[in-house]
């Protein structure tokens, strides 16, 4: 195991990782070619199987970097989950400020592209995924707008080959101040979520 960041804040139980991109499943999916990077982001489903499971999204096709997902190709990937300041004052001991968060990094390898009926497929699990326990639209995969949807993307499958919790949570603190910390990441990370969206809703700057 690496020493950075230290074992303490590695996250040693893949369910929790699995848990982190079922519930932010936004990844970031990063490639290179020529040493030149490209990032995109993307709603991806996990699989589970034998291994370490799967990833099945899709990708615009106007997208550059679908040139670069091609069969047995290699990726990167990331998932983000909350992340906050952590003030000193909220300890009982004497702290320095820190930063807590949940990370998930990810080395896969592209197994194969969809067809047509299996994109479709995913997108109405996808759907499904997203819509949580209310479901309160259902995606119909035989939906007209489903046909011309389907000729602007491309649907892929990730095979998992390692992983990486960065799951930095005040362990090296005492318990009552793991505690502490939990409920500061909580609290922080839903407070600042109404004002920063109001903000940039009200600010965005469209570059046309």
């Amino acid at each position: 195991m690496s020493l950075y960041p230290p074992p303490h804040h590695q996250e040693s139980g893949f369910a929790n990782a699995v848990k982190t991109l079922q519930t932010f499943p936004l990844a970031l999916l990063i490639t290179t070619q020529n040493d030149v990077p490209l990032l995109t982001h993307l709603p991806l489903i996990y699989k589970a199987d034998n291994n370490l499971g799967k990833l099945v999204g899709h990708i615009d096709n106007n997208n550059p970097q679908l040139q670069h997902l091609k069969p047995g190709a290699d990726v990167t990937l990331v998932f983000n989950g909350p992340d906050s300041y952590i003030s000193p004052a909220i300890y009982t001991t004497r702290q320095l400020p820190t930063w807590n968060y949940i990370k998930v990094h990810l080395e896969g390898k592209i197994i194969r592209h969809q067809n047509i009926d299996e994109l479709k497929n995913t997108m109405v699990e996808l759907t499904h995924t997203l819509e949580g326990d209310q479901q309160r639209f259902v995606l119909d995969k035989d939906d007209s707008r489903m046909e011309a949807f389907v000729n602007y993307v491309t649907g892929f499958e990730i095979e998992i080959t390692n992983w990486e919790g960065k799951f930095k949570l005040s362990q090296d603190k005492l318990k009552k101040d793991q505690e502490k910390a939990k409920f500061a990441l909580k609290d922080s990370y839903s407070a600042i979520m109404s004002d920063y969206i109001d903000f940039i809703y009200k600010r965005h700057i469209p570059k046309i």
